[in-house]
């Protein structure tokens, strides 16, 4: 009986863990269903796709559609160069080089660093070096300080367990180091470089203090909503939070498909 007792406490309290940890998406999503006359909060005037249609045109302040684009643009521009960068480092790494402990270090730094500072850093440099601050250059390199440490991280975790005597019978079959990369090395780690696409698009989809005082005149998504949420009231913005979310879980459902399909093609 106290057994019992205790598994009802331990899942009630896991409940309601879950409730607060989902209950404020849940909310959102079913508040952006409002009629055309709602509002932000319950009890729900109608249903409607209204605010959705309302997403991508004109707002009082800012442009969802244009902001959406250049998250979304980004997102891939991040995701594409932390997989290579860090796909590459991994293998560099795989053998002591001069200065090699340095360039760990100064990598991982940036983890440490607070990242409105490094969003200040960058801004000040590019302003000093009289360069024009945009989303596709200071954003997008405040934001890889961010992403290529996790990248890294995880490259350093996965070729520690390497059996490397694949690599040495493909060679010893004739393989060019090429080669032995190519069929040998990257389907094996091909699920942790999944993985490493995934944490890049995640954490760029959604970063706001390193893209702060870089992203200049052209607003990321994140960005956007902060300037809406000081004017709009209106549930246009629950409806931004649901299709935010849907983009997330359809990334994550396709990295997951993504892995699993190269699973089964290892397996065979």
């Amino acid at each position: 009986m106290p057994g019992r007792a205790a598994r009802i406490l331990l899942g009630g309290l896991f409940g309601l863990f879950l409730l607060f940890l989902y209950g404020p998406t849940i909310t959102i999503g079913i508040l952006s269903f409002q009629g055309p006359d709602g509002g932000l909060t319950f009890p729900m005037n109608g249903a409607s796709l209204h605010w959705f249609a309302q997403l991508f045109q004109p707002q009082a302040v800012g442009d969802l559609g244009a902001a959406m684009r250049r998250t979304l643009t980004l997102a891939a521009m991040v995701t594409v160069s932390t997989v290579v960068i860090s796909l590459m480092a991994g293998m560099a790494f795989r053998r002591r080089f001069r200065g090699s402990g340095a360039v760990f270090y100064l990598t991982i730094a940036s983890l440490i660093v607070p990242s409105i500072l490094v969003s200040l850093g960058i801004g000040l440099l590019f302003n000093q070096m009289e360069w024009e601050p945009a989303w596709y250059s200071s954003a997008f390199g405040a934001q890889l300080t961010w992403t290529l440490p996790f990248g890294l991280l995880i490259m350093f975790a996965v070729f520690n367990r390497f059996d490397r005597s694949w690599e040495e019978a493909a060679r010893d079959m004739g393989a060019t180091p090429w080669q032995s990369f190519r069929h040998v090395v990257l389907p094996i780690i091909a699920p942790s470089v999944v993985g490493i696409a995934l944490f890049g698009f995640t954490l760029s989809f959604d970063e706001f203090a390193r893209t702060l005082l870089t992203a200049g005149s052209g607003n990321t998504l994140p960005l956007e909503i902060l300037g809406m949420t000081t004017t709009v009231t209106t549930p246009v913005l629950y409806a931004l939070g649901t299709v935010s979310t849907a983009v997330s879980f359809l990334v994550i459902g396709g990295a997951i498909l993504g892995a699993r399909l190269l699973g089964r093609r290892r397996g065979a």
